[in-house]
């Protein structure tokens, strides 16, 4: 991933994961818990495709299985948010825009309800029967409804912060296949036009030197 991809989406993780122990896992709400930490795996991956939402989604959801008070088996989370993050980067629009906000609101849906049944999934596996005593049912509908209530604060800025982290003129050079200036006229920044404008002036003080030279040489042939 680039630079400006690692920088934003561990800043955005980091956050997202102490209000996520600090404050969303306090409120004690029925059901299940606000998954920020699932929101911003979305939005990053609705921006950056599957393969960066997979890696995302894998770090993020390792460091909540090791931050307390997690009390699951270490990488049960990663794996959970590895798949969403990848299944949710395949939705990413080829202009890096959505049209609407009836798109990542069914991503958000969905990924509500499958990492819920997933982490279940993987519990079962593990010997962890707690999603049966809860009720599964009853959990998927409170994280859908949850993650739904919560989306419209973090999605849309998340995803136009990565946006304007994506479009970085640095960045884009950067990218490129060795044309360092490409990037920068790309964004109108002038840069061609003032190499073009150097040449024209250097073609001028050329022009001029000869037209010196050749008076002087008529003079002193005179």
């Amino acid at each position: 991933m680039r630079f400006n991809r690692m920088l934003l989406s561990t800043t955005l993780v980091v956050v997202a994961l102490v209000i996520q122990v600090t404050v969303l896992a306090r409120l004690q709400l029925p059901g299940a818990v606000p998954d920020l930490m699932l929101l911003v795996v979305l939005a990053l991956a609705l921006v950056y495709g599957h393969t960066s939402g997979a890696l995302i989604g894998f770090g993020a959801g390792l460091l909540t299985d090791l931050a307390p008070p997690a009390d699951h088996a270490a990488g049960r989370y990663a794996l959970v948010l590895c798949l969403i993050g990848y299944c949710a980067g395949l939705f990413k629009p080829d202009n890096g825009r959505l049209n609407s906000a009836t798109a990542p609101m069914l991503v958000v849906v969905g990924a509500a309800i499958g990492s819920t049944l997933l982490y279940a999934g993987v519990g079962a596996l593990v010997g962890d029967t707690a999603a049966r005593h809860v009720g599964l049912g009853s959990l998927m509908f409170t994280a859908a409804v949850y993650d739904l209530l919560l989306a419209p604060f973090t999605v849309p800025l998340i995803m136009a912060l990565a946006r304007r982290a994506e479009s970085d003129p640095l960045s884009e050079s950067q990218a490129g296949a060795g044309d360092v200036s490409g990037g920068w006229t790309s964004f109108g920044t002038g840069l061609r036009i003032g190499s073009q404008r150097g040449g024209g002036l250097r073609v001028k003080a050329a022009k001029s030197r000869a037209s010196r030279a050749g008076r002087i040489k008529g003079i002193k042939r005179l």
